[in-house]
């Protein structure tokens, strides 16, 4: 299995820390908003990473963390007159009700909150402190990236470049415009704030993450992950601090996602022109969003429309009946001592796909492959040896991608249905055009019409 590795800039095979063991830490969201589809980008490709290496039979230790303390929670906090853990607390439960629905496997995640490790957190830079490598300005400290070796080494920014094209900082306080707070004063009473040898205050955005992930997964963690917006400054800040507190190499594998655009523009909250989850699961299963993330390679950007969402949504559909048909014919199958090779060739195809750097677009393409030949070849006369080695490969590709998970699909036969009906009026008022798209838009689920005598009946297409 080979992944591109940022750090590097190239595909390395995967080589695990302790054998058939696997720590994944992917930084979380900052918990003042909703979440929108950019978000759920990272959390769509890398809860299918995971999948994919607990099917490779892999151990896996997944950590994703909260930001339940940062600037934008304390200012929403003012402007509500409310407690910030109020904020954070409706944030995280809008979070966990939307990644349910993208069906990221959240009983197997570890989910750590900063305000859990606050101990740990000051420990971390007193040791920095100790070193050397952060130093204490009226209650401020920051970590002193002269001290960091090969600074920049992730994103492959030059530090002299970086320092030539810094913006005046306004804090004085600093050796270095570069340099990063890890600990924060409180600026007035009504702050959260904690103890400290430093005096009140708070942990810096950049530290938590490093000490969550010190803390759950060790010095050295197998993979890091996040969007491809967190290279410069937060990964590179953490692996300053981390490398220079420890001793010992931060993450073996840097993984990034590439972006989500709109019209080709990057989605951000920033320019406006983002999506909340919670709005778009009014109209679309956020199962359809899930499939449609997958659709294309994680480190390519894609774009965003709604008429890619209801493409996708059909290309859903025709999978949902793909599934019905053969759990149908299996039903209604005998014994036979019969094999089917080329069952086991799509099985290869799907895991040479995902061991590419986790193509889930090519292993995606195998799927819809597979569904056509399923469609073309199996009927209640296969054997059901046959049908049963082809349910565990639909069963494990659907379980790697988080998809088809809905036991019945009662909601897809009712909307067919509802189609139907749509068609059958359109055709009795001589609406022929309107009766015509219906036919087409069954035709791109996978549902082919045929009007008999009795009235329409549909099946699946091959």
């Amino acid at each position: 299995m080979k992944l591109y590795n940022t750090l590097t800039r190239k595909k390395e095979e995967f080589k695990p820390i302790k054998e058939k063991n696997v720590g994944i830490y992917v930084c979380g969201p900052t918990v003042y908003n909703y979440i929108h589809v950019g978000n759920a980008r990272p959390i769509v490709v890398f809860d299918t990473l995971r999948r994919y290496f607990i099917y490779k039979g892999y151990n896996v230790k997944f950590v994703s963390n909260f930001t339940d303390i940062d600037d934008k929670i304390i200012n929403k906090a003012k402007d509500e007159n409310i407690d910030f853990r109020e904020i954070t607390k409706k944030y995280i439960q809008a979070y966990l009700d939307n990644v349910s629905g993208l069906n990221f496997d959240e009983e197997d995640t570890i989910h750590p909150k900063a305000t859990e490790y606050i101990d740990e957190m000051i420990k971390f830079v007193k040791t920095l402190e100790d070193k050397g490598a952060a130093y204490n300005v009226d209650g401020n400290v920051y970590f002193d990236i002269t001290k960091a070796k090969d600074y920049g080494k992730l994103s492959k920014k030059n530090i002299d470049d970086l320092r030539a094209g810094a913006r005046i900082d306004v804090n004085s306080e600093k050796k270095n415009p570069m340099d990063f707070a890890l600990w924060k004063k409180r600026k007035e009473e009504s702050e959260p704030a904690w103890e400290s040898p430093w005096g009140m205050g708070r942990p810096g955005w950049h530290l938590e993450c490093s000490v969550m992930s010190k803390s759950i997964l060790g010095d050295t963690i197998d993979i890091h992950a996040g969007g491809e917006d967190l290279q410069f400054p937060h990964h590179e800040n953490e692996i300053a601090q981390s490398e220079t507190c420890t001793g010992a190499h931060f993450a073996n594998y840097w993984l990034h996602n590439s972006m989500i655009t709109v019209d080709k523009e990057k989605m951000s909250k920033s320019k406006n022109n983002f999506f909340l989850l919670k709005d778009i699961e009014k109209e679309f299963d956020l199962e359809v969003i899930r499939l449609w993330l997958l659709s294309v390679h994680y480190r390519n950007p894609i774009d965003f429309s709604h008429d890619t969402l209801v493409a996708t949504k059909n290309s859903l559909d025709r999978l949902y009946t793909a599934k019905k048909f053969l759990n149908r014919i299996l039903e209604n199958s005998s014994e036979k001592e019969e094999k089917d090779d080329n069952i086991k060739t799509f099985r290869e195809k799907f895991e040479q796909a995902m061991d590419d750097d986790i193509n889930t677009a090519d292993a995606i393409s195998v799927l819809f492959d597979f569904i056509k030949y399923i469609n073309k070849n199996y009927d209640e006369n296969t054997s059901k040896n046959i049908l049963l080695d082809a349910k565990k490969l639909m069963d494990d590709i659907s379980y790697v991608l988080g998809i088809l998970f809905k036991e019945d699909d009662d909601d897809l036969d009712s909307e067919i249905e509802e189609l139907i009906e749509q068609r059958n009026a359109a055709r009795k008022e001589k609406d022929f055009k309107k009766a015509d798209e219906i036919r087409d838009k069954l035709l791109s689920m996978g549902i082919v019409l045929k009007d008999t005598r009795d009235g329409v009946i549909w099946e699946r297409s091959n």
